[in-house]
């Protein structure tokens, strides 16, 4: 993309997320001049909140689809997060800890789509403390350790959300990109088969390109532009407990459970995947249930007070599948988002993926798969 000579911005991006600020970085890496509008603060909503595991739970039981996206931009992250701690001092902490996934589980089914996908895989057998009684002062003495069969994925790598937002709003800043916080979009204005300006609460924006990333509010934000888009918010909740040391030497998942260990002995617990609007709530039914998950694995859990009870709201899609690229009927107007689950995961490839549908440049892979989300 050659920049503009115009005063006027070569891109707005709506959307301050991990989406919309992986956007911007590829944009202005190209010589673009970028805006962002963001309707809160810059990685407040799902990108802060999610466990940063850099793999669908589960790959096998995803469509080729979205796991060549995550396979793809998961290979990419080593570099990215090194270049975003190399330029800002901030560290993502980029790490290849592996993932445990316990049984049940369709080992074959697994083991085949590893093999296809050139994935290296391990069996395990783990011998995990367990014991139904979850009363703190008798589970020691109660507790036995069950034999569990589990697969491991030692290729998976974690990155810490919050330092990663850090990292990317500093680097977008650096750039030159300008971030405008507390500044939702109102309308649009916009003639013939163009966007000519955006208007927000905090006054009329120009551009000669313009890019949803706004994730669960991508919908609302286009309005009438939305044509059939599917993108719906879905809450999800997580605990935090804090140890000495690592609890875990690795992530562990059972089904749709997972334990993510970080180096300075926090761990996350998650998730719930809840449909209830946009209303981003905590409960303690859903923290009981949790809380009795982990215990599971981890019976010192029992002992431990949780940190801190959290929820995001995801930009939901049918099967996972974002939409990235140019608008049927709107030729400057652009949509990166409806990742659902795995937004970090899919940042710097969706990124580039967008940014070569704008300037014209040969994709990584094959992108149509991507694009049919206009139309349903």
């Amino acid at each position: 993309m050659k920049p503009s000579a115009a005063k006027t911005q070569d891109a707005i991006i709506v959307g301050a997320g991990v989406i919309g600020l992986a956007t911007a970085l590829e944009l202005l890496r190209q010589g673009a001049r970028v805006s962002i509008l963001e309707r809160n603060r810059t990685g407040a909503e799902s990108s802060w909140a999610g466990g940063g595991i850099l793999s669908p739970i589960c790959p096998w039981d995803y469509t080729d689809v979205l796991t060549q996206l995550t396979l793809y931009s998961a290979s990419l992250f080593s570099e990215w997060t090194a270049s975003l701690r190399n330029t800002t001092g901030i560290d993502p902490e980029y790490w290849q800890c592996g993932m445990s996934i316990l049984s049940p589980m369709n080992q074959k089914h697994a083991l085949n789509w590893c093999e296809r996908n050139a994935v290296e895989i391990q069996q395990q057998t783990l011998s995990i403390p367990y014991s139904d009684n979850t009363n703190p002062e008798t589970t020691s003495r109660n507790q036995t350790h069950d034999e569990v069969r589990a697969l491991f994925l030692p290729g998976v790598a974690q990155i810490r959300n919050p330092r990663l937002m850090q990292a990317l709003h500093q680097r977008v800043k650096q750039l030159g990109g300008q971030i405008h916080e507390n500044c939702s979009v109102t309308s649009w204005t916009a003639r013939k088969n163009k966007i000519v300006s955006v208007q927000s609460s905090c006054g009329s924006f120009a551009a000669e390109n313009y890019i949803i990333a706004a994730g669960a509010w991508s919908k609302q934000v286009l309005g009438e532009f939305a044509l059939n888009l599917d993108i719906h918010p879905i809450n999800g909740q997580m605990l935090l407990f804090k140890f000495e040391q690592p609890p875990l030497p690795m992530i562990v998942v059972k089904e749709n459970f997972y334990l993510i260990p970080r180096r300075d002995g926090h761990l996350l617990v998650g998730s719930t995947l809840e449909d209830t609007g946009f209303h981003k709530q905590t409960t303690q039914s859903v923290k009981a249930q949790l809380i009795e998950n982990a215990q599971r694995i981890l019976p010192q859990l029992g002992n431990m007070p949780v940190i801190r009870q959290w929820s995001g709201l995801r930009p939901g899609s049918p099967l996972n599948i974002p939409t990235i690229g140019r608008h049927p009927g709107l030729f400057n107007l652009y949509i990166n988002s409806g990742h659902f689950r795995y937004g970090v995961t899919m940042a710097p490839a969706s990124a580039e993926i967008l940014v070569n549908e704008m300037t014209g440049s040969k994709q990584p892979l094959d992108t149509d798969p991507y694009q049919t989300g206009w139309s349903g």
